[in-house]
């Protein structure tokens, strides 16, 4: 059997970014990987997300035909629209799925300014 190849596929997590009025979310797809496997970090508006995917045992007698489950490790930067406060950021894993919750700097908020009528 010949190996498959893939080219153009990354080793990189994909990412979602988004806002809403009072924070920048980021999602990243790690499917097989573990919370504790992953680092995250925040400098100045810029984020970045390392890790490893870990390779399963080789299976003993067998003959793989295709093997396209990433191995290794990773490091991905993504710059976000505005500035966070990182003190209040929140990270939850769930079903493969990576959630970062960064609230906006108050300094970006949009403010609502009252007019009073005289």
């Amino acid at each position: 059997t010949r190996p498959l190849s893939l080219s153009g596929v990354s080793a990189l997590p994909t990412l979602d970014v988004y806002e809403t009025d009072d924070e920048v979310v980021v999602e990243a797809a790690l499917p097989g990987i573990k919370a504790e496997d992953v680092q995250i970090s925040v400098t100045g508006e810029a984020l970045t997300l390392r890790g490893e995917f870990k390779q399963e045992e080789e299976k003993t007698g067998t003959t793989y035909h295709v093997r396209e489950r990433r191995t290794g490790s990773f490091e991905r930067t993504v710059m976000l629209p505005t500035g966070v406060q990182t003190d209040k950021a929140k990270a939850d894993f769930e079903n493969g799925i990576l959630s970062i919750v960064l609230p906006k700097a108050e300094t970006v908020k949009p403010r609502t300014i009252n007019i009073k009528a005289k």
